[in-house]
């Protein structure tokens, strides 16, 4: 495979992982937070384990084994579980903004915990990313103390998720790229998250799952965007211009908003993308404070 080609699949699982935020949503009011995510974790893990296969757990190093099993699962458990607990269909999209601090946060801990080389730019990198979270929760009046206030007590559970997500999946990034050694567990992973979230939803009182055209659709689409994105970007990361990857993944907040306004029917004010550039544009700084020597 060139790299080119490569590239352009890494790439389609920017595209891929852009529309989770809205679908995850859209199944999420059919079938419940819980048992909406148990089914596309479910659906998606059986989907990679059809065509990736199931990875030789036994070989695992250890400590990616544990920590990655643990911070995955308590990260995607956090991602859906925050989409689908949101009040309304445009604080889903705000929630999902506060999850993008994820790249920012990554190359932190990069710098703290892997010995990452960086510049003082990682400073305004990081202001700046949470400035445009800040000026989203906002709504229309940007960066309003009183109206984040009110935004985040609205539904305080789906945003705490949200940040904890980002946390959590910063640290997973971490740990891969310290103790995996070359190995690829998605496929164990996704299906260990199914699990995770089959319990709960067995051991808690959940809504009903009302499926519909629309709803199994969605849930077809979301399945497959999470399993082969997963997938492309690993092929994207092996194979193709990692620099160009990098990049090109800091502008996810603004294409998955983007995205899932058009399939939520939830239009988004000016204010919202003035604070998605800014999570982009802090994110970009942060990148680009690891590749000034």
């Amino acid at each position: 495979m060139t790299k080119k080609r490569a590239t352009l699949i890494g790439l389609m699982a920017i595209v891929l992982w852009s529309t989770l935020v809205g679908l995850i949503r859209g199944v999420s009011e059919g079938l419940g937070p819980v048992g909406g995510a148990a089914m596309i974790y479910t659906l998606s893990g059986m989907l990679l384990w059809a065509t990736v296969g199931f990875p030789a757990v036994r070989r695992f190093p250890i400590r990616y084994l544990l920590a990655g099993s643990v911070l995955f699962v308590s990260y995607e458990m956090c991602l859906a579980l925050s989409l689908g607990y949101a009040a309304t269909r445009h604080q889903a999209i705000e929630v999902g903004m506060v999850n993008y601090l994820w790249p920012s946060l990554t190359i932190l801990f990069a710098i703290l915990f892997n010995r990452q080389k960086s510049n003082l730019w990682i400073v305004p990198g990081l202001l700046l990313s949470v400035l445009g979270v800040c000026w989203v929760l906002g709504g229309e009046n940007g960066l309003n103390v009183a109206d984040i206030r009110h935004n985040i007590i609205s539904s305080p559970l789906s945003y705490i998720l949200a940040f904890s997500g980002a946390i959590i999946w910063a640290a997973y990034c971490t740990v891969t790229s310290k103790y995996a050694e070359g190995h690829n567990g998605i496929t164990f992973f996704i299906l260990l998250t199914a699990l995770s979230l089959w319990v709960k939803y067995a051991l808690s009182e959940q809504p009903p799952m009302v499926f519909s055209w629309t709803v199994t659709l969605q849930l077809l689409m979301v399945a497959f965007a999470l399993g082969f994105g997963y997938a492309a970007w690993n092929i994207g990361i092996l194979h193709g211009h990692v620099s160009v990857l990098a990049a090109a993944s800091y502008f996810t907040p603004v294409l998955s908003s983007a995205l899932a306004a058009m399939l939520l029917s939830a239009p988004l004010g000016l204010a919202f993308w003035q604070g998605a550039l800014m999570v982009c544009g802090g994110s970009l700084l942060c990148w680009y404070a690891t590749r000034l020597r």
